[in-house]
């Protein structure tokens, strides 16, 4: 596993700290998704893999441990484990649900991210005949969620860092509409009208790409008081 295309899912109810998180790993070269609790996070991972998740022990709901054990029912994805609590009978509750790695808050990002890549280095290479590509069908477009490719025929279609993220995004809430702010939010930006309004603009750009008519879009669809919504053959 590279680390240089691996994509993170990060799970932290605190909405700053989830933020700064986000940024620091962009910046640092990871494709990141973010959820803001459990139940996020189970949505997030019926629709994509992930090369690994980073999760908070401790939020409302459904807790870090529990959510971890049921990942380790369907999926061997490396787990680091994030808490505040630092004593020895929580940390080995959490490698007990099968957690690759844990770190007490709080921490330094450099340590965080030598963490993630010392976990990602101990991955094995998925070959290419045993990686079975998952595809959306929108109309003559073809979107490889796994690969996060989209093809034109034979023809690949370039996209920009953010229009392949928001391609992540809606590819794995098919058929669900997501509003602006949440857009704003998934994608790791400041909220605000002027980020709202760069996603309308990051919207127009990516149906001239995918749609026969911009104008009258078919497949990546406003819905009107909800935002945006995929909705793919």
């Amino acid at each position: 596993m590279s680390e240089n295309d691996a994509h993170l899912l990060i799970v932290d109810d605190d909405e700053r700290i989830r933020g700064l998180l986000q940024k620091f790993l962009i910046r640092n070269g990871f494709l990141v998704s973010a959820a803001r609790d459990a139940a996020h996070a189970r949505r997030l991972l019926s629709g994509l893999d992930f090369d690994m998740i980073v999760l908070d022990v401790m939020m409302p709901g459904e807790d870090g441990v529990s959510l971890t054990k049921g990942i380790r029912e369907t999926s061997q994805t490396p787990v680091l484990l994030l808490t505040a609590r630092s004593e020895t009978e929580d940390r080995i509750k959490g490698l007990e649900a099968g957690a690759d790695d844990y770190l007490a808050k709080p921490f330094e990002p450099k340590e965080l991210l030598l963490r993630i890549n010392a976990i990602l280095r101990r991955m094995p290479e998925t070959t290419a005949e045993s990686s079975v590509p998952k595809l959306l069908t929108l109309g003559e477009i073809r979107y490889d969620i796994e690969r996060g490719e989209m093809w034109h025929g034979e023809d690949l279609v370039r996209l920009t860092a953010t229009e392949s993220q928001l391609m992540r995004i809606f590819s794995a809430r098919p058929g669900e509409p997501l509003s602006r702010a949440n857009l704003v939010e998934e994608l790791g930006r400041d909220k605000g009208q002027a980020q709202e309004r760069a996603v309308d603009v990051q919207i127009t750009r990516l149906r001239r790409k995918m749609e026969a008519d911009p104008k009258q879009p078919r497949y990546l669809q406003t819905v009107r008081g909800a935002g945006y919504m995929l909705a793919p053959d």
